[in-house]
């Protein structure tokens, strides 16, 4: 009761469940293609790869009074960067997707923590797109989270058959005409676009959490990529509803809280339908 009392009468509490509603959305629709494709290693990739961006940029910020630059900028281009290097190294090397990705990861936490701890002062605002503050979240921030959701379903709509042929048969793909390389940089783009946006919001591990456990969950429970899409997003929403209410009623921190939920709802779905199957057989 604490907690809707709270949400109904406190500005704060309002914007961040209606922000668990719009990453949702974005990480249900992008999560559902990611995991499809089996490369949900590069959330974590790409946003760790962030790390590096944000680093650089307020190191130039404060050593040399960058006033104009914003993490974000950095941010945006150090995944975008990642995104395009996993998936032109993918498409025209000799490496796996997950040692590609994996490499990035590493050297965009090395190159973030270098800088961060060459950066004068006290750095908690870096440590925040870690781990985030989804109570913190301004209106603006709602405002990005909604065009990014609404570039994210548009382009998931219109591209639906190429990316969903991309995603489970690459070679059929192919002889159907589909510019494989192409829609799957496409894809790169809008896991990174995500990340960006949803990493200076609810933070690094949060936005890992959002994109790779609701679709794992919803794929227990759906036949269709749309199906998985769907029940993913409304996973998001419930999961993040609850690592509010949990969070404010325990004075828990908020995103620690929503991926313990999400993670223990994983490996309740996960044991349950393995024992359920055991069983039938």
């Amino acid at each position: 009761m604490q907690f809707f009392d709270a949400l109904v009468n406190h500005t704060f509490m309002q914007n961040a469940l209606l922000i668990g509603v719009l990453a949702g959305v974005a990480c249900g629709v992008v999560g559902a293609y990611v995991v499809a494709r089996r490369i949900t290693y590069i959330a974590g990739g790409i946003s760790h790869s962030a790390l590096g961006g944000i680093g650089v940029a307020h190191y130039l910020i404060v050593v040399y009074g960058w006033h104009w630059l914003d993490p974000v900028y950095g941010a945006a281009a150090a995944a975008l960067a990642a995104a395009l290097t996993i998936g032109w190294v993918s498409l025209k090397g000799s490496e796996r997707e997950d040692t590609v990705i994996g490499a990035i990861w590493a050297i965009g936490m090395a190159v973030g923590i270098l800088f961060i701890s060459q950066t004068p002062g006290y750095n908690q605002q870096l440590m925040g797109y870690l781990f985030g503050n989804i109570l913190m979240v301004s209106s603006g921030d709602i405002w990005l989270v909604t065009v990014l959701d609404l570039v994210i379903v548009a382009i998931g709509i219109l591209f639906y058959r190429q990316f969903h042929i991309v995603c489970f048969d690459e070679e059929f793909a192919r002889t159907r005409g589909i510019n494989v390389e192409f829609y799957y940089l496409l894809l790169l783009s809008l896991t990174a676009l995500t990340v960006i946006v949803l990493v200076t919001v609810v933070g690094i591990v949060m936005v890992i959490a959002l994109i790779t456990l609701p679709v794992a969950i919803a794929g227990r429970f759906s036949r269709t990529l749309w199906q998985t899409m769907l029940l993913a997003a409304g996973i998001s929403v419930v999961v993040t509803t609850l690592g509010l209410a949990v969070s404010f009623g325990l004075d828990f921190p908020t995103g620690a809280t929503t991926i313990l939920i999400a993670g223990v709802a994983y490996l309740l779905v996960t044991f349950g339908s393995s024992l359920f199957r055991s069983r039938q057989a």
